[in-house]
């Protein structure tokens, strides 16, 4: 059997029971693989752990299977999703190569399901060109490889569910289109890289129980998510999270207005110091003319206030 034009391949929510199969990069135009919820085991990466070798696949979905086993750094080399970009009015096209959207290059799918922005749903017409990844509920693990930032075409990428250790990759900062990030329910450790609050696109993100930690990073595409997708990391502080960053003591602006109202406290003391030093005499002088007063009792004054 000829697949050699073969472009769209699903075989999704059934009981196949197998490795991976790597057989499948000698279709040279395979751009979707969706294997989700089957029984597939052992890893994804290739024997001679080098880059997966499919070079059209745009979309690759194996979520909740049994694969394990780590990536190579170098695992998102030569994928079709790094030589695409957007042009100016949001069209897809190839770098170097004048593509219309009514070419066969860039036709549509009937539907697909994809678990995008945190939500199982079916993409009806989905443009093939665009790019996204779903590993999702299987026991990959090791650290996420950097040749991911390669993928600018990628809108949505999910990482859930796995034993993915290490750091986020700051080549995640690269992925300009990316819409839909879910790390969640790894062992991912350090911080949060500050390029993702740059990703202007990004609608969706969940880092949620990792062992993260450090200030979430404050862009307007990540104070807007929902405090959940940042809890069970007992380092991470900041918005959204009701944690300070400055543990038990206050906020640097609330940190030096308390240094103003102690210097002013520190101020009146000093003022009401001086005020003693100088009636303290007053009253000692006085005191000490009564009694002077009062010994001699001049003529006079003993009239006025008629002492005897």
């Amino acid at each position: 059997l000829n697949c050699s034009f073969l472009k769209f391949l699903s075989v999704g929510n059934n009981r196949i029971k197998d490795t991976f199969p790597f057989w499948l990069k000698a279709l040279p135009n395979l751009q979707v693989l969706i294997l989700r919820s089957n029984d597939f085991y052992g890893p994804i990466s290739p024997p001679h752990r080098g880059p997966l070798g499919f070079p059209e696949l745009r979309i690759f979905e194996i979520s909740d299977n049994k694969f394990n086993g780590s990536l190579p750094p170098n695992y998102f080399l030569n994928w079709k999703a790094s030589s695409l970009t957007i042009n100016e009015d949001g069209g897809l096209y190839m770098v170097g190569t004048a593509v219309s959207y009514n070419t066969t290059a860039y036709g549509y799918l009937e539907s697909i399901d994809l678990q995008y922005k945190g939500l199982s749903m079916e993409q009806v017409n989905v443009l093939t060109s665009y790019a996204t990844i779903d590993f999702s509920g299987n026991k990959l693990e090791g650290q996420i490889p950097e040749s991911i930032g390669l993928l600018k075409a990628l809108i949505a990428l999910n990482l859930s569910n796995n034993v993915f250790t290490g750091h986020i990759p700051l080549s995640f900062a690269n992925l300009s289109k990316l819409e839909s990030l879910d790390l969640s329910s790894n062992q991912l450790s350090g911080t949060i890289p500050n390029g993702l609050g740059s990703l202007s696109f990004l609608a969706y993100v969940n880092v949620s129980h990792n062992q993260l930690k450090g200030e979430i990073p404050q862009g307007t595409q990540i104070t807007g998510q929902s405090k959940s997708s940042f809890e069970g990391n007992a380092g991470l502080c900041g918005l959204p999270l009701e944690e300070s960053c400055f543990g038990a003591s206050a906020p640097p602006i609330q940190q030096h207005k308390q240094e103003e109202d102690e210097e002013e406290e520190k101020e009146e003391v000093l003022n009401w110091k001086a005020v003693a030093i100088s009636y303290a005499p007053g009253v000692l002088f006085g005191l000490a003319i009564t009694q002077l007063i009062a010994s001699y009792k001049p003529l006079w004054l003993a009239k006025i206030i008629g002492l005897n």
